[in-house]
């Protein structure tokens, strides 16, 4: 504030207010009323009346932040609060609306599958970057009574499966990984194999279906579940067949898998801990 009166452009003001008096009280001791006056007095006073309104208006609202700051800053921090209140009220909603999704979903899994046991919705907190196979990590562990080689699902089908189980968080290995062998069905015909991982297909978002009998049934568009293990439950989706070929024994058949769930896509999944058949 100090600055500003000491200012070049304070001064001017300064005489340009001076100037606007002195005419003022000119008029006035002159006589100054007649019409003409009025109309002289009127265009020439005119521009400076702006300018003094102006500035008038600038002292007035400087003058009023000066004085009423605190107040102001008292506001300001109030709607700040209210602000993020609001923020936080929408934040609770909408995570208590995905959180009522996620055990309705859950709810109609245990239905249609009675023998499941499962863990809390799981939510998925990191994925390995470097992965090709796309593995991650959800927030539940062995306190949620998950343990390695528990299936990994979602309301669709299969995900993949926990394999390093920490007391608060598990890594899953998906389809994509070589690691999981699982063995699977032709939902139409009843054709066996087993579902691979395989880096050169994985990077396409596909996964291969291996020993497969030369004269099984099986083509383009099948749908393929689990057939049911010790690990992995019967019946759950895998995926779809988009390629069938003859291995290069040609003893066999393979078929590439598109999986119904992208491992990328889905942000929540759900963990049996125990099911009919589920090695102890």
């Amino acid at each position: 504030m100090k600055d500003f009166f000491g200012t070049k452009k304070f001064k001017i003001l300064v005489v340009l207010m001076l100037v606007i008096i002195g005419v003022m009280i000119y008029s006035l001791t002159k006589g100054g009323y007649s019409s003409d006056s009025e109309s002289v007095f009127g265009v020439v006073l005119e521009p400076f009346q702006k300018v003094s309104n102006t500035i008038s208006e600038k002292v007035t609202s400087t003058l009023d932040m000066l004085f009423n700051a605190k107040k102001y800053y008292e506001e300001n921090q109030q709607l700040k609060e209210t602000l993020n209140e609001v923020y936080n009220d929408i934040i609770d909603y909408d995570k208590m609306a995905r959180e009522n999704e996620q055990y309705r979903v859950l709810f109609a899994l245990t239905e249609e599958h009675d023998d499941y046991v499962f863990s809390a919705p799981c939510n998925i907190i990191a994925r390995a970057t470097n992965d090709p196979y796309h593995s991650f990590t959800i927030d539940k562990g062995s306190n949620d009574g998950i343990a390695p080689y528990d299936p990994v699902i979602t309301s669709t089908g299969l995900v993949g499966v926990c394999y390093e189980v920490s007391r608060s968080t598990s890594r899953v290995r998906t389809l994509y990984s070589p690691r999981t062998a699982v063995g699977v069905t032709v939902l139409r015909s009843k054709a066996t194999g087993i579902i691979e991982g395989d880096y050169e297909y994985a990077e396409q978002g596909f996964c291969r279906m291996s020993y497969i009998s030369d004269s099984a049934d099986i083509v383009d568009g099948d749908i393929i579940v689990t057939s049911g293990s010790e690990v992995f439950p019967a019946s759950q989706l895998i995926g779809t067949v988009r390629e069938v070929g003859i291995e290069d024994s040609g003893l066999s058949k393979y078929a590439i898998i598109e999986p119904a769930i992208d491992p990328e896509s889905i942000s929540t999944v759900f963990v049996i801990t125990s099911f009919n058949g589920q090695a102890e």
